[in-house]
C-alpha cells in the first residue's frame, strides 16, 4: 500500500472527506503522508542546506580483535534534521505536537559510518518521531563493527584510540551538512549507558567536524567520534606477569646453592624447561597481530634468554671447580685481577680467609694423619735395658751376616721412598692448583653472579617504570 493509506486504511469515507470523529493522530498522519515524496530531499528551496544533527552515547564494548583489527561497541546513536513537508498547525489536530511515523514512510539522510566492516546484529526500529515544527528525530542501537588500527605494543597496558566517522555516502556539504547535538564537553564524557564491568574500560569519546573532498571534487561533511578505551590489566598482570616474576626470582636464589655440587646446573635446567611449558601455555593469550610484538612478548623472550644465560655461567663456573687436576696453574693476572682486584671490590675477602683457614685445617689434619702412619712405622723401643742388650747382642751376631744383604735392601727402601715423596709433593702441588682455581671459580661466580643480579633488575625497573607511566596516562 502508498504511504498515506497506512494512516487511513479502515476510515470511514463520505464525499472523500474524512468524518471530524476520526482520531487525531489518524487525520494527522493522513494529512503529513498523503502526497508525500520521499524519494526527494525535503526542501521547498533546492539551495536549501539539510542540516542533520548526529550523537552518540557507547553501551558496550563488546569485542577487540587485534589480529583482524576489528572493534565492536554497541552503541545509541542519534539524529535529527527537519522535514519541511512534515509541519502542521497543533490547533487543527486537537493541540497534537508529535508523532510516530514510519521510517520507511518518510526522507532518511543516508549517513553512513566510513569504518564499518560488517553488518552487526541490530535490532531494528521501525519509527521516528516527528514535531510539529517538522523537526525528525531517529533514535536507533546500533552493533558496530569497524575496522580500527589497534596498537597492542603496550599490552595489557594498552589504550586503544577507534574512530567512528559519520558522513552522507552520496550528498556533498552543500546538500546535507553534519552538526553535533549536544556539546562536545558533554559528549566526551557521558558514561550514563556504558556497561563498566568487562575487559574494557571507557575513557572519553572525542567529537571534531571536518570537510573532506575527492580529487578536488565537492566537498563532504564528517563528524568523527574518537571512542579512546583502556584495557583493564589485572587478569594478564596475575596470569602472565607473576608467573614469570617468580621463575626469574627462583632463578637469581639458585645462584646461592654450591658452584662444586651438581644441584645447580640440573635446578637451572628445571626453571629453563618450566619456563618453557610457560610459553607454551600463555602463547594463545598473548594478542596476535601482523604488524608487531608486544612489549610483554620480547620481556618473555628476554626472560628466557636471560635463563640461557645463568644456565651457561653455571655449566662454565662448575667446570671451573670440578676439573682443577686437568688446568695448569692459575696465571698471575687472573690471580691479580680476581684474587686481588676482584676480591677488594666485591668485598669477598672473608670468604677467602675463611677458606684458607678452611684448607690450612685440612693439612693441619693430613700432617697428623701422617705423623700417627709414621709412628706406627717406627720400630719398637725397649723399655728394660736387660732386653736392649740381649737384643743388642743378637743384633750384633747378626750384624756381620746380613751387612752384604741389607745394603741391597736398604737402596730398595730408599728408591721406593723417594718415589713417594716425589708423588706426595706432586699431589700437594696439585691440590695447591686445585685450591687456586676452586678461589677463582668461586670470586668469579660472584662477580657473574652480581653482574646478572645488576642486569635484572635493571631491566624489570625499565620495563615497571614503563608500564606504570602507560597505566597512568
Amino acid at each position: 500500500l502508498p504511504p498515506f493509506l497506512l494512516c487511513s486504511a479502515g476510515f470511514q469515507r463520505r464525499d472523500r472527506v474524512l468524518e471530524p470523529s476520526e482520531p487525531a493522530l489518524r487525520r494527522l498522519c493522513h494529512h503529513l503522508l498523503a502526497h508525500y515524496q520521499k524519494g526527494t530531499r525535503p526542501v521547498r528551496d533546492w539551495r536549501t542546506t539539510t542540516n542533520v544533527a548526529i550523537d552518540l552515547m557507547v553501551y558496550a564494548i563488546l569485542s577487540v580483535d587485534e589480529k583482524n583489527q576489528v572493534l565492536t561497541t554497541y552503541i545509541w546513536y542519534r539524529q535529527h534534521w527537519t522535514d519541511e513537508f512534515l509541519k502542521w498547525d497543533p490547533a487543527h489536530f486537537d493541540n497534537l505536537t508529535q508523532i510516530s511515523l514510519p521510517v520507511e514512510s518518510i526522507w532518511v539522510p543516508d549517513i553512513l559510518i566510513n569504518e564499518f566492516v560488517d553488518v552487526g546484529k541490530s535490532p531494528h526500529v521501525p519509527y521516528v518521531y516527528v514535531s510539529h515544527h517538522g523537526e525528525v528525530q531517529n533514535l536507533k542501537p546500533i552493533q558496530v563493527m569497524t575496522a580500527c588500527s589497534l596498537d597492542i605494543y603496550n599490552f595489557p597496558f594498552d589504550v586503544q584510540n577507534c574512530s567512528l566517522t559519520f558522513t552522507s555516502w552520496l550528498h556533498h556539504i552543500r546538500d546535507i551538512n553534519l552538526s553535533l547535538w549536544r556539546q562536545p564537553e558533554l559528549v566526551k564524557f557521558d558514561r550514563s549507558v556504558f556497561m563498566n564491568q568487562g575487559e574494557w574500560e571507557l575513557l572519553y569519546v572525542l567529537s571534531r567536524f571536518q570537510e573532506f573532498s575527492v580529487k578536488s571534487s565537492d566537498s563532504y561533511a564528517e563528524m568523527k567520534f574518537y571512542v579512546v578505551i583502556r584495557r583493564r590489566p589485572l587478569f594478564y598482570t596475575v596470569s602472565l606477569l607473576l608467573p614469570s616474576i617468580f621463575l626469574m626470582v627462583m632463578d637469581i636464589v639458585g645462584f646461592y646453592l654450591p658452584p662444586h655440587s651438581g644441584e645447580r646446573v640440573s635446578f637451572k635446567i628445571t626453571l629453563l624447561l618450566g619456563y618453557s611449558v610457560f610459553l607454551i601455555i600463555v602463547s594463545d593469550t598473548l594478542p596476535a597481530t601482523a604488524v608487531g610484538t608486544p612489549l610483554i612478548g620480547i620481556y618473555f623472550v628476554v626472560c628466557m634468554a636471560l635463563l640461557v644465560i645463568s644456565l651457561t655461567e653455571t655449566i662454565l663456573i662448575v667446570r671451573l671447580v670440578h676439573q682443577q687436576d686437568l688446568q695448569p696453574r692459575v696465571p698471575e693476572w687472573v690471580k691479580h685481577l680476581l684474587l686481588e682486584r676482584a676480591t677488594i671490590l666485591l668485598c669477598i675477602r672473608d670468604r677467602k680467609k675463611s677458606s684458607q683457614s678452611r684448607m690450612q685445617s685440612l693439612d693441619t689434619s693430613r700432617q697428623v694423619e701422617n705423623h700417627d702412619s709414621t709412628a706406627k712405622l717406627t720400630p719398637y723401643v725397649c723399655e728394660d735395658p736387660r732386653e736392649c742388650g740381649a737384643a743388642g747382642g743378637t743384633r750384633s751376631a747378626l750384624a756381620f751376616a746380613g751387612r752384604t744383604e741389607g745394603s741391597a735392601a736398604l737402596q730398595e727402601v730408599l728408591r721406593e721412598t723417594t718415589a713417594i715423596r716425589q708423588l706426595l709433593e706432586k699431589r700437594e702441588e696439585f691440590r695447591d692448583v686445585a685450591r687456586e682455581w676452586l678461589q677463582v671459580g668461586y670470586v668469579l661466580d660472584v662477580l657473574l653472579f652480581r653482574v646478572y643480579l645488576a642486569a635484572v633488575l635493571a631491566y624489570s625497573i625499565t620495563l615497571g617504570t614503563l608500564w606504570s607511566v602507560w597505566r597512568d596516562a
